[in-house]
């Protein structure tokens, strides 16, 4: 089987590497890839969302399967793009249409969508220009924290969660009226904060059935003890530890069936994964966000705990058979550590020469993620650099190893959390 997965990050890298184990992997192409890629495939030099570029590459190198990792070709389309060309349909694309995308591409769209199925998830209200003044009213004489959420795709970071009426009204204002995250703050979701610990679930679907893969947790904010800005993800633990049995039945019972029967029952097409934002609210589950995509770093800590081969789960995804699936788990706990560039998520520098990353080894491999290969030399090309992810028989040696490695890497700047997990320990 040639395959053709688009991307450059941590999470790219960790798929790459999980379908190059495959017995049915023949070639790999990474588009772009960075510098960890070429280990367990060729990079390419297309950008994810040049459609007519991946059609010539498709075409010419006999491509059986296509895997978008990132939201932005999904949202764009890919799926769709590929099933109208004659000469693309017989490519598998794993993912939504255009349409499935939209759980992640709207957040207005995946808010309607859960209203409609009766999935649990925050009051809300959504506000654009035409009814801006109703919004001001609306925040006004809402309790706190509120959460104000740009509606479109912001690369993470279109949420905020004001303590304040002034500070909600002046993010309100920012991202209406002065396009804060452009186009995608032309339309605010206003909703109720929750008040929980956050982790996230994830589903492979045929359209038909699903499949739940490992459970993991991220941790989005840059300073320790969960403080600072957003960023991409600053790390990630798996298993999670509440997620047991019984919540997870609540999480399968209320979430996700009805969210793949939702989508199934309004003529949606979804093949592909399902991420589920979630929070546990005093035991129950409700949804914070869908993404249309695998979680980046929670894909590193999920793929080295999924025992299944991953181009057999694609294929039963092609076939709809995934209801023949069953799903094995590494029974060891993963934890990764992302090394991030000084001043990310704000203002950073690239360039910076890379030293000190192991070779792979049966409980730890270090993910690339904002990395280029420069002559023999690997440099820093991005605010997340590297993903450390280790395996062991708890969390916390798990998390000593992640963190003993990420000392022991070097590059100008290096800054990471060593907090990770904190909650568990």
């Amino acid at each position: 089987m040639n395959i053709l997965l688009l991307g450059s990050g941590g999470r790219e890298h960790a798929l790459a590497w999980k379908m190059a184990q495959s017995p049915a992997c023949t070639k790999l192409y990474i588009a772009p890839g960075n510098a960890g890629t070429p280990a367990y495939g060729e990079n390419v030099n297309l950008s994810v969302s040049d459609f007519e570029g991946i059609k010539a590459f498709c075409i010419d190198k006999q491509i059986d399967l296509l895997l978008p990792g990132s939201e932005e070709p999904l949202v764009l389309g890919i799926y769709d793009f590929f099933g109208a060309d004659p000469a693309l349909q017989h490519i598998p694309v794993i993912g939504p249409s255009r349409s499935g995308a939209r759980l992640e591409g709207s957040k207005a769209f995946a808010k309607e969508f859960m209203l409609r199925h009766n999935i649990p998830t925050a009051a809300y209200r959504e506000f654009s220009e035409a009814n801006f003044e109703e919004g001001l009213a609306y925040i006004a004489a809402h309790t706190l924290p509120v959460v104000l959420k740009a509606d479109g795709l912001a690369l993470g970071k279109g949420v905020v969660i004001a303590a304040t009426h002034e500070e909600a009204i002046a993010e309100y204002t920012e991202m209406i009226k002065s396009a804060k995250f452009g186009d995608a703050s032309k339309k605010v979701v206003v909703e109720a904060f929750l008040t929980g610990i956050e982790m996230s679930a994830f589903a492979l679907s045929d359209g038909q059935h699903y499949v739940l893969l490992p459970s993991a947790k991220d941790y989005k904010r840059i300073g320790e003890g969960d403080t600072g800005l957003n960023t991409g993800g600053m790390g990630a633990i798996s298993p999670v530890p509440f997620a047991d049995t019984a919540f997870m039945k609540k999480v399968e019972d209320r979430v996700v069936r009805p969210t793949v029967a939702g989508l199934a029952a309004e003529g949606i097409v979804y093949h592909g994964f399902i991420f589920f934002g979630l929070i546990n609210v005093e035991g129950d589950p409700f949804v914070i966000e869908y993404n249309c995509r695998m979680g980046d770093p929670e894909t590193e800590v999920v793929m080295p705990r999924l025992q299944n081969d991953l181009l057999d789960l694609f294929t039963a995804v092609k076939h709809r058979q995934l209801d023949k699936v069953t799903i094995t788990e590494d029974p060891r706990a993963a934890a990764t550590i992302m090394l991030v560039s000084g001043g990310y998520p704000e203002a950073y520098e690239k360039g910076k020469e890379i030293t000190g990353i192991p070779a792979p080894t049966a409980d730890q491999i270090v993910f690339h993620a904002g990395s280029k290969a420069d002559g023999g030399k690997t440099l820093t090309n991005g605010g997340r650099v590297l993903a450390i992810t280790s395996l062991a028989s708890d969390l916390q040696q798990a998390l000593a190893h992640s963190r003993e490695t990420a000392d022991s890497i070097s590059f100008g700047g290096k800054y990471y959390r060593r907090d990770i997990g904190y909650e568990f320990s």
